[in-house]
């Protein structure tokens, strides 16, 4: 007699109806997401006019990107304290669900056409998407069984959510504000989290095994924040290194010319309670599988910085390129600059599961397809996509004008690069991180991403200086030449997982068919 399946045991198209559920949901707060950020540079630079709904702020574009800059690393940044807020006091489910609400309060303010309602909003935003995003990638791995290869389509799926909600955005977005003004297009961002709050809260049922508040004995076998310092304070060697930080990073801030002295005092502050937290994490790790694994897991970090420290020029730097210096003109129409934030969202939907194939079969034919190859080769092509903006640059210095074919090049490179490291890169969080600290190091994996996001800020601002062609050029050759080095370190870091992708299993969706893999 077949067993009833409950809801959260059941699949679509081979994987749990759950997935869907966090797609869709996901999909919906990236269309606030990404349509806001669509929005903010261009908003910050567009000319200050009186009763006009096309009336910007007036900033410089120096000013414009450092504030953009900030806002998105404190976005991702904040995904530290969600993690924590999910693994001792919610649950990833419950902490999601605030971080929603959270975004639809905030996206909502951005509609007033006021000063002091555009920084509320940011804030809202801020630490809505610290309780958002990482807890439901987190979810999304909870959903498979421990080596099962869905998990990197699983993920890969997941992307695409995310980016159709980018591309719809960017289109929907782009022409309220052309018709409307920029605050009507922050309201319809606001209006796609809502609609992302309410795909979940009813999906609710699909998500019953994953993300639930942690029990007492999940807490007891947990080691707290705060006891990780009360350790450090008894470690001589991690104290007197953290100390050292600590005061290099005063001098640092104090020494910073510039108005946002205190914000880089306290980034550098900030940065050396993580080093701290880090150090102590692997001082507490009882195994040295656990304690390999942890130093290639922190050193993938360094690669996710290097990518979005590149990659983020988009929202950036390309973003203001592309108004002031492209020749939008198609057909005797002037396409919006928002639309072009949805080139790169619309590759993916176009690539992302071909890519995923193609990683998929490659692991098969027991080819080299490891994380750690993935995402230094999306870092080399995504760096080769600034190639094609060094020729943007060189055309727009000739004839005063760039052509918009530059522009979908560098974005389909871009793409391709995205999709060999970002998914995977969440997935390689979820297969290395010690258990007990899963949702932390979800969340300092999405700090890495704001830590590039801001230095994608410092390289953008420094246009104004150098020029967008020594800007794109510099971009390009740093990163070819890094991601190369870490395909040279490769064995002796694969080495160090000890295993962590060997033997994944292939679960088909009646799971009676099981096959492993061996990892090359």
């Amino acid at each position: 007699m077949p067993t009833t399946l409950q809801p959260h045991q059941k699949e679509l198209f081979g994987h749990p109806i759950g997935l869907y559920v966090l797609f869709f949901t996901e999909m919906w707060e990236r269309f606030s997401y990404y349509g806001m950020r669509a929005l903010l540079t261009t908003y910050m630079t567009a000319k200050t006019l009186e009763n006009d709904p096309q009336s910007g702020l007036g900033w410089t574009s120096a000013e414009a990107l450092s504030l953009y800059g900030w806002y998105t690393m404190l976005v991702y940044i904040s995904s530290i304290p969600g993690g924590m807020i999910a693994d001792k006091l919610l649950g990833q489910k419950k902490t999601v669900l605030i971080g929603g609400v959270l975004l639809v309060i905030g996206h909502s303010v951005l509609a007033i056409d006021a000063l002091w309602a555009y920084y509320t909003g940011l804030g809202f935003i801020i630490c809505g998407v610290g309780m958002l995003k990482p807890n439901i990638s987190s979810m999304v791995g909870g959903l498979y069984p421990k080596n099962d290869i869905r998990r990197d389509k699983g993920f890969s799926i997941f992307y695409v959510g995310i980016n159709l909600g980018s591309l719809l955005s960017s289109i929907a977005v782009g022409l309220v504000v052309v018709n409307y003004g920029w605050h009507a297009g922050f309201g319809l961002a606001g209006i796609g989290m809502l609609l992302g709050l309410l795909v979940y809260i009813l999906g609710h049922k699909y998500l019953i095994a994953v993300g639930n508040k942690p029990t007492e004995e999940d807490k007891q076998s947990d080691i707290s924040i705060l006891t990780l310092f009360q350790q450090l304070l008894r470690s001589p060697l991690q104290l007197g290194i953290t100390s050292l930080l600590l005061i290099l990073s005063l001098y640092a801030g104090f020494a910073f010319e510039g108005k946002d002295a205190l914000g880089y005092s306290a980034l550098f502050l900030f940065l050396t309670l993580v080093t701290a937290m880090m150090m102590m994490i692997y001082k507490n790790l009882t195994s040295k599988i656990e304690k390999d694994r942890y130093v290639v897991l922190l050193l993938s970090f360094m690669l996710v910085i290097v990518f979005w420290g590149a990659f983020e020029q988009v929202g950036g730097l390309m973003n203001l390129y592309t108004e002031s210096k492209t020749d939008r003109m198609l057909l005797g129409w002037e396409v919006p600059t928002a639309f072009f934030q949805g080139i790169n969202a619309g590759f993916i939907i176009l690539f992302a599961v071909l890519i995923a194939n193609i990683w998929a079969n490659r692991k098969l034919k027991n080819k080299e397809a490891s994380s750690l190859f993935k995402m230094a080769t999306g870092i080399i092509i995504m760096g080769l996509g600034f190639f094609f903006m060094v020729g943007a640059s060189q055309q727009y210095d000739a004839t005063g004008s760039s052509a918009m074919y530059w522009l979908v090049l560098a974005y389909f490179l871009h793409t391709i690069g995205e999709l060999c490291l970002s998914p995977v890169s969440l997935s390689f969080v979820t297969k290395l991180a010690p258990a007990k600290y899963a949702a932390l190091m979800m969340g300092v994996y999405w700090a890495a991403t704001g830590l590039g996001n801001k230095v994608a800020g410092i390289v953008g601002e420094k246009a104004s200086e150098f020029g967008e062609f020594t800007i794109f050029l510099g971009i390009t050759l740093f990163t070819v030449i890094f991601g190369f080095l870490v395909i040279l370190l490769l064995k002796p870091l694969k080495r160090l997982t000890h295993g962590a992708e060997d033997n994944e299993i292939k679960i088909n969706t009646n799971e009676t068919e099981r096959f492993e893999l061996a990892d090359n």
